[in-house]
């Protein structure tokens, strides 16, 4: 094939089974629907467990599928409009397979538990069995589609396209050295790039590939070159970024409702608080209105391109009257009237949302091509903040993730004991084995500890790919509370 966009890296000659379409953007779509690690994402944490709420709360899965419904009507949209079409053709072209690919692939690795799982393996990959890139959600997607997945007859991925690839993309850059110079050090550095406020040498925070899949990443951003910066996404990578932004902002907001955790005297206090309120620079920090302040003031400190204060006070103003005034006003009880008031308050500011994006030539350094309105793009930040005030940082919610990260540490402890028993080296994980191999593989020759670090790579692959209630079952096995002998809950 020509169109070095659709070019696979390991050729065209394999075929994968369920490869019907005629479109090779088409067949990246059915190769990640057909992928185990899609289905799996149907046991995996959003932000409210799916074990704990039945069909109330979105799952990985169910987010992934809408993030894709949002990102191709983005797509489709701009490209319609030969102003914003002819921009992004010399950008390296949107289309609309690419960025419903890349959405529905950009969760695959993320682990159990969501966002906590990913930072309990990160620390464990890091300071318990020394890998320099640790863990990363973003980049164990990508490794998924290249390496871990198996397609044909060799393990290398989904071999998916490259424009696809380069669109899973969200943060195109290693943890430290990818590309040169890195984006950690430009002031400021692009969304995700900046190290951890606590580990200022460990590289950045948020990273799109292991250093085991750089080639790979370069490879699939070759297309790309000259047309966007090293370190930019790629025009699809930056409709599938808002897309996400626009259904964690939206849709997540639906399940608190649904199960009755935002409460709206609490959040109708915070920003009415704000509205009536002043706040001098020594403003007491315990006081209604100072979380959104501290907001208001951090978007300045990060987004001085497109914080404004004006926009800001109307996106405060917009979501109380619509969450505030509006969807919280009535407590949800189940009835089709209340599942028709969630459906029309997600289905407006969807709308809203999607008819307000833009397309930047020549973006801010923490934007991307594609970009919210400045007006919208404050509403965004205003319902993030909604749920991480009222949500993620209630003490309930805290309980029960320490809960969580505790389960999965051990976890961990208990594969590492099984696999480095002598005595059990014929009843390891079939897959668990095969994928100590994979990571020994990768390692350069030379390497210290080479089978340790491999090891350590394979539980933590093996260990995120698990869905909550398997990390659950796996761990009540190997710790002896399970009576039962052959269990669904896992598959070994």
């Amino acid at each position: 094939m020509d169109d070095p966009r659709a070019q696979r890296l390991f050729g065209d000659s394999l075929v994968a089974p369920g490869d019907l379409a005629l479109s090779p953007f088409r067949v990246d779509r059915d190769r990640i629907v057909g992928s185990p690690f899609f289905a799996r994402l149907g046991g995996v944490t959003q932000v409210i467990s799916p074990g704990g709420a039945g069909l109330l709360v979105h799952n990985r899965l169910t987010h992934s599928l809408k993030v894709a419904q949002v990102g191709r009507a983005v797509a489709e949209r701009l490209g319609a409009d030969p102003r914003t079409a002819d921009v992004l053709e010399k950008l390296g072209g949107c289309d609309p397979d690419v960025v419903e690919a890349a959405a529905l692939a950009h969760d695959l690795g993320h682990p159990p538990f969501g966002h906590l799982g990913e930072r309990v393996l990160d620390q464990l990959a890091r300071h318990r069995f020394g890998l320099n890139d640790g863990f990363e959600g973003n980049a164990q997607s990508y490794r998924i589609v290249t390496s871990t997945e198996i397609r044909g007859e060799a393990t290398i991925g989904l071999n998916l396209t490259a424009a696809t690839r380069a669109a899973i993309l969200k943060y195109p850059w290693s943890r430290r050295t990818h590309p040169a110079p890195h984006p950690r050090f430009m002031e400021p550095p692009p969304r995700g790039a900046a190290a951890p406020p606590d580990d200022p040498d460990g590289g950045s925070l948020k990273f799109g590939a292991y250093s085991t899949e750089v080639d790979d990443m370069l490879q699939a951003r070759a297309p790309f070159a000259g047309r966007v910066a090293d370190w930019q996404q790629t025009p699809e990578a930056s409709v599938m970024d808002t897309a996400d932004d626009i259904a964690y902002a939206i849709h997540d907001l639906e399940d608190v409702h649904r199960v009755g955790v935002l409460q709206q005297g609490a959040v109708a206090a915070e920003l009415m608080a704000w509205q009536r309120g002043s706040f001098p620079d020594d403003y007491d920090q315990t006081r209604p209105g100072s979380a959104i302040e501290s907001l208001r003031r951090q978007l300045h400190r990060k987004d001085a391109w497109v914080a404004d204060d004006d926009a800001f006070a109307a996106a405060v103003e917009q979501v109380r009257a619509e969450l505030v005034d509006g969807l919280l006003a009535i407590p949800f009880d189940g009835s089709l009237e209340a599942e028709a008031r969630v459906a029309a308050f997600s289905a407006n500011w969807t709308r809203r949302l999607v008819e307000s994006i833009e397309v930047a030539g020549q973006p801010a350094v923490r934007s991307g091509h594609v970009q919210l309105a400045p007006a919208q793009w404050h509403e965004v930040q205003v319902l993030k903040f909604v749920q991480n005030r009222f949500v993620l940082a209630r003490p309930d919610l805290a309980l029960h993730q320490r809960g969580q990260a505790r389960l999965l540490a051990s976890l961990v402890e208990a594969l590492l004991a099984w696999l480095t028993d002598p005595d059990e080296s014929e009843r390891i994980p079939r897959r668990l084995r095969d994928l100590v191999e994979l990571a020994e593989a990768e390692l350069p020759e030379g390497t210290g500890d080479r089978l340790g670090r491999a090891r350590g790579r394979a539980v933590i692959d093996f260990v995120a790919a698990l869905t909550d209630s398997q990390a659950v079952g796996l761990m009540e096995a190997l710790s002896g509370r399970s009576r039962q002998l052959w269990t669904d809950a896992f598959v070994l």
